[in-house]
């Protein structure tokens, strides 16, 4: 039987200027579907999606984008404001940006019944909590008067989600709703989409960067790359016989699970078809992890403890919450210490103590032997030269007034490297090839950037003042797949090359296991176990890290 086709876009163009971002893209949206569009920065598919909703301004547009027989490029704004929450609904990356801080999250999603003029009999304030139970918001009645920093990362997702579908959408555009979420909550809100559109039979266009989500959740998917569509079809089909380099580059640059490669593959090792990287053997990884752990600890953390007090109340009644509980581990030279965990589970926390950005409460941190946790200023001054950080986000930690080889210079001049600034700005630049850019980079500033080569500028201001340990924070979790693995083949090449120490931190178990020697799970400030990552993916002694391991998308 043929589908009936709810959404037509047809031979559509986008250009802002001379300077094209969409060309010839066509697709058909049928009723009852989930629509899966992949594709990396840049490619166009948030484009596309803002193009439906008449939401580009300022855009040279042609084609057709037929809804109900009406071409949407053709409707006036006051006929798009009626279709835009109503007809058509979207679910935006970033929920606490999103959302209004001021207001109540119960009164933001009742703005919307109100402002389409959405009767019912119970009252706005009921439909909303009954929306709100739909989404499975923990105690939705008391979740209406919650402000938006009241929520975890995937609560606030949920009040979207909640938003999104309030009047009862034909179609929800969802793009990339689950990128900042843990494993695990990433899980719950596919499962939670794919339940609401069984139950509703609205049609999904579920737009990522990351093709095995894709194969979690959609029934067909169109590969988007430099603004064309360059495969589309079946998601089973596209899986198991991918056609064009593109899409084979984003299934084979995802660690797999099941083998450890020696580098990842990125989409320039995939185009030239005659690049492969061999297989890291057990006994290979036995004689390193003898190696690495016959020397001493360079790092040690001894029953640490960290709470943090919250008052309530007129009275000021304060309760407290313990962040980290009672954590001892060890960390050897050369050695990469996975640390993985949700959301409040202590990993950031435990990374500030290390760095004695904030203190613990009660234990002891030893680096190379010595207590850092009472240091005087010129003691910390030095420790911050030894353990490094590098931030999750390198476009806030990276001044955007200063030009980035300034940036990388900074932190040689702060720690008294180098003898002029001729030797400090050779270095910079040196420090810019190993990171693959070049000098031609030195004088440019931080927007002129992509978020991957902004990566390995943070990288490379890093690696300036040549630490012994370096704590990456989430480092590649806002990074296309591609360009993800461009970022762990650099931080594997450096490692080998100057023996740093990593302790690296993601919610993402399967970059962790391809990355780490030892992994170590953090469930609600304590250790829920450590060892061996292999051993603990293949056998995890704990619920929670089964939990962990089962929610990670593992394609098809």
């Amino acid at each position: 039987m043929e589908k009936t086709s709810l959404l037509k876009i047809s031979s559509l163009e986008v250009a802002f200027g001379s300077t094209s971002v969409l060309q010839n893209i066509s697709l058909n949206l049928y009723q009852n579907e989930i629509l899966g569009v992949v594709g990396e920065s840049g490619s166009g598919k948030s484009i596309t999606s803002l193009s439906i909703l008449g939401l580009l301004k300022n855009a040279n547009t042609s084609g057709t984008i037929m809804f109900h027989e009406k071409n949407l490029l053709e409707a006036t704004e006051k006929q798009l404001r009626k279709i835009r929450g109503n007809k058509i609904s979207m679910i935006f990356q970033e929920p606490m940006t999103s959302l209004n801080p001021s207001m109540t999250c119960g009164k933001q999603v009742e703005e919307i019944l109100v402002h389409h003029d959405i009767q019912t009999k119970e009252g706005f304030k009921q439909e909303v909590i009954d929306l709100f139970n739909k989404v499975k918001l923990p105690d939705p009645t008391s979740t209406y008067n919650k402000y938006p920093h009241e929520l975890s990362g995937g609560q606030k997702q949920r009040i979207m989600i909640a938003m999104a579908i309030a009047c009862k959408p034909e179609v929800l555009i969802a793009d990339e709703p689950t990128t900042a979420l843990d494993v695990t909550v990433q899980k719950e809100i596919i499962l939670l989409l794919k339940e609401l559109q069984q139950e509703t039979k609205m049609s999904i266009i579920f737009i990522t960067h990351d093709l095995s989500l894709i194969s979690e959740i959609a029934d067909r998917v169109i590969v988007m790359y430099k603004g064309k569509i360059v495969e589309s079809g079946n998601t089973i089909e596209i899986f198991n016989n991918p056609k064009h380099s593109y899409t084979k580059a984003l299934i084979k640059a995802r660690p797999d699970l099941n083998k450890r490669l020696s580098r990842l593959y990125t989409i320039k090792d995939v185009i030239n078809e005659d690049v492969s990287f061999p297989e890291i053997s057990l006994e290979q990884r036995k004689l390193n992890h003898k190696k690495i752990y016959s020397s001493s600890p360079i790092l040690e953390v001894i029953n640490a403890e960290k709470s943090y007090f919250k008052s309530y109340g007129l009275l000021g009644k304060y309760v407290e919450t313990k962040a980290i509980n009672d954590i001892s581990f060890k960390v050897y030279p050369g050695e990469t210490l996975g640390l993985v965990g949700e959301s409040g589970c202590g990993k950031s926390t435990l990374a500030n103590a290390i760095l004695q950005l904030d203190p613990l409460h009660g234990g002891d941190i030893l680096f190379n032997g010595q207590s850092i946790t009472n240091l005087k200023k010129q003691a910390l001054r030095q420790l911050r030269k030894d353990i490094q950080l590098i931030f999750q986000d390198p476009y806030s930690s990276l001044n955007p007034r200063i030009p980035v080889g300034k940036a990388i210079m900074e932190p040689m001049k702060v720690h008294g490297l180098y003898n002029s600034y001729d030797d400090r700005k050779s270095e910079a630049i040196s420090l810019l090839e190993q990171v693959g850019l070049d000098e031609s980079h030195f004088n440019r500033y931080p927007h002129e950037f992509s978020g991957g080569q902004r990566q390995r500028i943070g990288i490379a201001r890093t690696i300036a003042v040549k630490p012994k340990l370096i704590i990456c924070d989430e480092s590649v979790s806002a990074l296309d797949i591609s360009v993800q693995a461009q970022v762990l083949n650099l931080l594997n090449s450096l490692k080998e090359k100057f023996g740093f120490t990593y302790i690296f931190i993601s919610h993402d178990l399967a970059v962790v296991k391809y990355m780490s020697d030892q992994l170590m799970v953090l469930n609600k400030g304590k250790i829920e176990e450590i060892g061996d990552a292999d051993h603990i993916y293949a056998n995890p002694s704990s619920n929670y890290t089964q939990k962990l391991i089962n929610a990670i998308p593992k394609g098809l």
